[in-house]
């Protein structure tokens, strides 16, 4: 086991450590917020390739359709 032995700081030590906590804590909010933007928008992004997708998808059907409209042959 270990032993506990206390640790002594001076108080404007352990303040400007508290201030160095508050800091890392707001900019890993900021970063989470951020995140979260980048989630939402690679969402957005990902809908309109879909989008595109089935849009190119519908224009290639219709052309198949009217190749093969074209060149049936006529009996």
């Amino acid at each position: 086991m270990e032993k506990e032995t206390n640790v002594f700081v001076k108080i404007s030590e352990y303040n400007d450590l508290l201030d160095v906590i508050a800091l890392i804590n707001e900019k890993v909010k900021e970063a989470r917020e951020i995140l979260a933007k980048i989630y939402d928008l690679k969402n957005q992004e990902d809908a309109e390739l879909d989008h595109w997708k089935n849009s190119l998808d519908d224009v290639e059907r219709k052309l198949k359709y009217i190749d093969q409209a074209l060149y049936r042959p006529k009996y």
